[in-house]
């Protein structure tokens, strides 16, 4: 998870809340040591703590309970609405707005700019748009093939001539191919500092190219020098935005992120991984509801329209609420939960799922089981997916010789449908009240 410590410390503030008797001057001050230890430790500014944890205060103190909440979920509002703002308050999305919509990435050297260009490329095609990249980084070696490879994983076509040095003349050679795309990356060159040549380069081609978008790509890495960075950039080339990468597994995160958010650029997009769909929206209500354990049902939601059509999530809803479930629907269902990501990510955005705290390893376990089952389900006959209640040990015992997967597996397939079909009914008789049905199931999920 992106700042897993710093959610892991969040988690256990509230928590504390939870289980307290009384919200008074003990529990406010213990809640504000903890929240103020938990971003210490993420590398963001003492200054930027104090002030956000004085709001906190002053806000618990001042306000009046809202009718229909109690103490206790008035105080965790409050410390959601300030983090909230904290990092960012709204979300800004990009809206492509003409033909060719132009983004224009700039930052320093080793920021991640080149596979950035291709997750952005990957991002608005897997959104019906027509993407193509341009290399326009004259100056380190290897990135103009760099560029090239990263087109290939995008699957979209790429504009660069690995001779000429002059990065304007580059982008006046494609010119009248750009027209047949509705939005075009640019990836310019970076330095190891922000020098004077560099500015004078960007200036040159961000005049020449007018694009719509100027997306300035920090590392994570650097934590709280993120704002002076931001804010020179923003002075020197106008940038409209930020994109934070290598949020995943640096303590220096929570630094890079809040220093962006008060540089007066907004961030636009988080890089969570290396791989070219491991870049998200940046919207910080969902991002703080994720730390806290809330989950985040609108990047879920996102995720899971890229990996299943509407028509086909509509069809199995159908199916489901009528009490239909197959091992054809199960085997669906979790070809689209491979194409929305790891395990472990999907289930911080469930709301109720991501406050159980469920170990690594199991989390793993899972994962490697749904390879397992996918391969014992080529092997079963039509009958079986379609009435898994035939599946005897006879069976089994064929299905594990046809498919080289251990019968203990293919039972625990087996179980798991026949939980999956019993929590289809359950969702039906219990209002959706996922505590209630995790209660219920605790303890006999395969792995869990």
């Amino acid at each position: 998870m992106v700042l897993e410590k710093l959610g892991t410390s969040l988690k256990n503030t509230l928590q504390k809340i939870a289980k307290s008797i009384f919200v008074d001057e003990k529990l406010l001050n213990e809640l504000v040591k903890d929240i103020q230890r938990a971003l210490l430790q993420a590398d963001v500014n003492v200054q930027l703590v104090f002030d956000l944890t004085n709001k906190i205060k002053d806000r618990i103190k001042k306000e009046e309970t809202p009718k229909g909440l109690t103490k206790k979920e008035h105080l965790i509002n409050v410390v959601y609405d300030e983090l909230v703002n904290f990092l960012g308050k709204e979300q800004s999305k990009i809206e492509v707005r003409e033909k060719p919509f132009k983004i224009m990435l700039v930052g320093l050297f080793g920021s991640g700019k080149t596979t950035t260009a291709g997750k952005l490329a990957r991002y608005f095609a897997k959104r019906g748009f027509k993407a193509a990249l341009i290399g326009l980084d004259i100056h380190r070696p290897a990135a103009m093939e760099q560029l090239e490879q990263v087109a290939k994983q995008a699957n979209v076509p790429c504009f660069l001539d690995k001779k000429e040095k002059n990065p304007l003349k580059i982008y006046d050679e494609f010119k009248d191919r750009y027209k047949n795309f509705d939005v075009l990356i640019i990836d310019t060159a970076g330095r190891d500092a922000l020098s004077k040549d560099l500015i004078e380069e960007i200036e040159k081609v961000s005049e020449k190219i007018k694009a719509h978008e100027n997306l300035l790509v920090i590392s994570a890495d650097i934590g709280q020098a993120a704002q002076k960075q931001a804010e020179q950039f923003h002075k020197s080339c106008n940038i409209t935005g930020i994109i934070v990468t290598k949020m995943d597994g640096t303590a220096r995160g929570g630094g890079s992120l809040t220093a962006c958010a008060v540089s007066g650029a907004p961030i636009k997009f988080i890089g969570v991984g290396e791989k070219l769909e491991d870049m998200e929206s940046y919207n910080p209500k969902g991002f703080v509801s994720r730390l806290l354990g809330m989950g985040d049902l609108e990047a879920l939601l996102e995720k899971a329209k890229e990996a299943i059509k509407v028509e086909e999530a509509e069809d199995l809803s159908k199916r489901l609420l009528k009490g239909d479930f197959t091992l054809i629907d199960l085997y669906e269902q979790m070809q689209a939960m491979k194409k929305m990501g790891p395990l472990n990510k999907i289930i911080e955005m469930i709301p109720g799922f991501s406050q159980m705290q469920l170990p690594k390893e199991v989390l793993n376990v899972q994962e490697g089981k749904l390879e397992k089952w996918k391969f014992a389900m080529d092997s079963m006959t039509k009958e079986e997916l379609e009435d898994p209640e035939l599946i005897s040990s006879e069976r089994i015992d064929r299905i594990s010789k046809g498919s080289g997967i251990n019968a203990k597996d293919i039972r625990d397939l087996v179980k798991q449908y026949r939980m999956g079909k019993k929590l289809v009914k359950m969702m039906k008789g219990s209002g959706g009240d996922i505590n209630k049905i995790m209660r219920k199931f605790k303890g006999k999920l395969p792995g869990i």
